[in-house]
């Protein structure tokens, strides 16, 4: 790799590392390709992305920034998942670690916030975006729905009166 490759290496992991609503660094010797293949799949699917850089390269991007912190962490074969939304990449790989011992969570960042291993699975536990909107959306909705029980409860029970003296009548 020349230096304009690992110029443009760099940019790239800088623009991660500011984009990214979190970044997940984890070791991952003993991964074979077809389980790599398949954590990045598992991730494309969440909405985000891993990346396999080199330690140097990303400690470099880092530099400067709020999550410098987690330079400590690149170490060995480390792997960084990262995604947009906060809570993303560290549900797929506390999911993923979970299944394959031989991914192992070493921390990460979530905004200028730098977090150890029961930092990124106490994200992992947080609902995503998607599923506060969804719940956001439910809470809107009940009170429309309990109005619309509520007004049309009393002509129910007035339908079930009348029917009730029909059957009087007729017995």
């Amino acid at each position: 790799m020349d230096r304009a490759q690992k110029e443009k290496v760099v940019e790239e992991l800088g623009q991660i590392f500011e984009s990214s609503g979190v970044v997940v660094v984890a070791h991952y010797a003993g991964l074979t390709v077809a389980e790599m293949q398949d954590l990045r799949a598992q991730m494309r699917e969440a909405g985000g992305a891993v990346r396999v850089a080199k330690n140097r390269l990303a400690k470099i991007a880092l530099e400067g920034t709020p999550n410098e912190v987690i330079g400590d962490l690149l170490n060995g074969m480390t792997v960084l998942a990262y995604s947009e939304d906060p809570v993303a990449a560290a549900k797929v790989v506390d999911a993923y670690a979970k299944e394959n011992d031989k991914l192992v969570i070493l921390g990460g960042a979530m905004g200028g916030t730098a977090l150890d291993v029961d930092g990124v699975k106490a994200v992992a536990k947080m609902p995503s975006r998607d599923e506060l909107i969804a719940q956001i959306a439910s809470m809107l909705a009940a009170p429309a729905s309990n109005i619309a029980g509520s007004i049309g409860a009393p002509a129910s029970n007035i339908a079930g009166i009348l029917s009730t003296i029909e059957d009087r009548a007729s017995a």
